[in-house]
């Protein structure tokens, strides 16, 4: 890394608190070496044989110095292995360093792809040297030059850790307890993001709901003093939050949505209905917790958009308690739902949960039990999303769509329209909501 000029690439996986991180590498470096290109995907041998400018923005044309993976394991460790394959196969003799959630047995995995790896994390990163750990003083953020992905999308990492111990999760064994970072800091990152021309701030971390519980505050306290004092044209996107914390202080937390800076958007993961399965989970919270939360919001907002998690097929999970888990989606009708089909971490307590040969779920049952779920949730989708055919919506423009010719917008419950057409990144628009699929609304550019 002798190179005046060095290229860095940073790759991230996972959840929004991960890329988020990820950003966060990409400034340490950068504040280290003032001189230095931040890519954030992997370049392919033939960006840096031909020279092209496509491997940067402003022209980098060399292979990168050194890679950061910033890694995701909460489903298993399948796709960072395979992340850390492709980069080590594309580039062999380019410096490998692995930060994010990467607990023992994916190390001991990653090891046997190449011993040349080094663990490391945000902190000791050498060029972090002199980075506080407080959010909003790491990058500069009130100067206007913000390292991001986006031009348009802040990532502002509000809390590390959490004050939970899921038996089936591995995250809390890498990111510990939880760790609030200062209102104050958090505020000038936002203010910073926004004059910097971010027109959607993500607050992430790893369970958003439990920040400032360390401290003596909460999510609620921190997003209206966000929207007091950071003006501007800008929605607020709050990350996901368990529900045993949220309904703490839910009335103010619902208050701060009545803001339309606020998307009207809340992930809130239950797991499952059945409140056996959650205590065997170690939830500690309620399947009726997550009902009300559900009913809050979804009786304040017209339309709105509750976004939860759910595992099939935990270590002892009966046909009465799928079918618990089933009456639950139907009574609170999510539009989002990312359903799991259950994997043993090793080293938690489920892990040891899946050996006993009576509690353990056959694979065939998971699948089925998946499946109907899924089949069940996108109905309740298609007919959310349908509610809004006819309306019209401010969207603001996030990226070109799957299909060719496409892109997709984000109206203001965060809920995806997709228009015909290249449309730039960032462009504010009024659409009509002409159609719906379970994952998307279909709409058209209004002159």
């Amino acid at each position: 890394m002798s190179s005046e000029s060095p290229v860095y690439a940073v790759i991230s996986q996972g959840c929004a608190a991960n890329f988020g991180e990820g950003e966060r590498i990409a400034r340490a470096l950068s504040a280290g070496h003032p001189n230095c290109h931040v890519v954030f995907r992997l370049p392919d041998v033939q960006d840096a044989a031909k020279s092209t400018p496509s491997l940067h923005a402003s022209g980098v044309q060399d292979a990168p110095d050194a890679i950061y993976l910033n890694v995701c394991t909460v489903k298993g460790n399948a796709g960072a292995l395979k992340l850390l394959r492709t980069a080590f196969e594309t580039y062999p003799d380019v410096p490998l360093f692995i930060t994010g959630c990467a607990p023992k047995d994916f190390r001991e995995e990653a090891l046997k792809v190449t011993d040349k790896v080094v663990f490391t994390s945000l902190e000791e990163i050498p060029a972090s040297a002199g980075m506080t750990k407080q959010a909003g003083n790491d990058n500069g953020a009130a100067t206007g030059n913000t390292l991001r992905e986006s031009p348009f999308v802040g990532i502002v990492n509000i809390e590390e850790g959490c004050l939970d111990a899921c038996a089936f999760c591995s995250t809390h064994l890498v990111k510990g307890r939880l760790k609030s970072y200062a209102p104050e800091g958090i505020v000038e990152q936002v203010r910073g993001l926004v004059a910097d021309g971010c027109l959607e701030i993500q607050l992430t971390g790893q369970d958003c709901a439990c920040y400032g519980f360390d401290t003596g505050t909460n999510l609620a306290a921190l997003t209206q003093r966000i929207l007091v004092h950071v003006p501007g044209n800008y929605r607020l996107r709050l990350g996901m939050g368990n529900p045993r914390h949220m309904i703490q202080y839910a009335d103010a937390l619902l208050d701060c949505f009545r803001d339309e800076r606020v998307y009207k958007f809340v992930h809130v993961p239950v797991q499952s209905g059945s409140d056996r399965v959650l205590r065997a989970m170690n939830r500690r919270h309620t399947a009726e917790d997550f009902r009300q939360i559900a009913r809050m919001f979804n009786t304040e907002f017209r339309r709105f958009t509750l976004s939860t998690d759910i595992i099939v097929g935990f270590p002892g999970e009966t046909d009465d308690d799928f079918a618990e888990t089933m009456r639950l989606l139907e009574e609170t009708r999510p539009t989002v739902c990312n359903i799991t089909r259950f994997v043993a971490r090793p080293g938690t307590p489920a892990a040891r949960m899946e050996q006993d040969a009576g509690l353990r779920i056959p694979e065939s049952v998971k699948h089925e039990r998946s499946a109907i779920l899924f089949d069940a949730f996108q109905k309740i989708a298609q007919a959310n999303n349908a509610l809004w055919t006819g309306d019209t919506c401010d969207v603001v423009v996030e990226k070109p769509g799957h299909r060719a010719g496409t892109t997709i917008a984000r109206n203001e419950a965060y809920r995806p329209v997709a228009l015909a057409g290249d449309i730039p990144a960032g462009t504010r628009l009024k659409a009509r909501i002409t159609g719906a699929e379970p994952f998307a609304l279909i709409g058209e550019r209004l002159p």
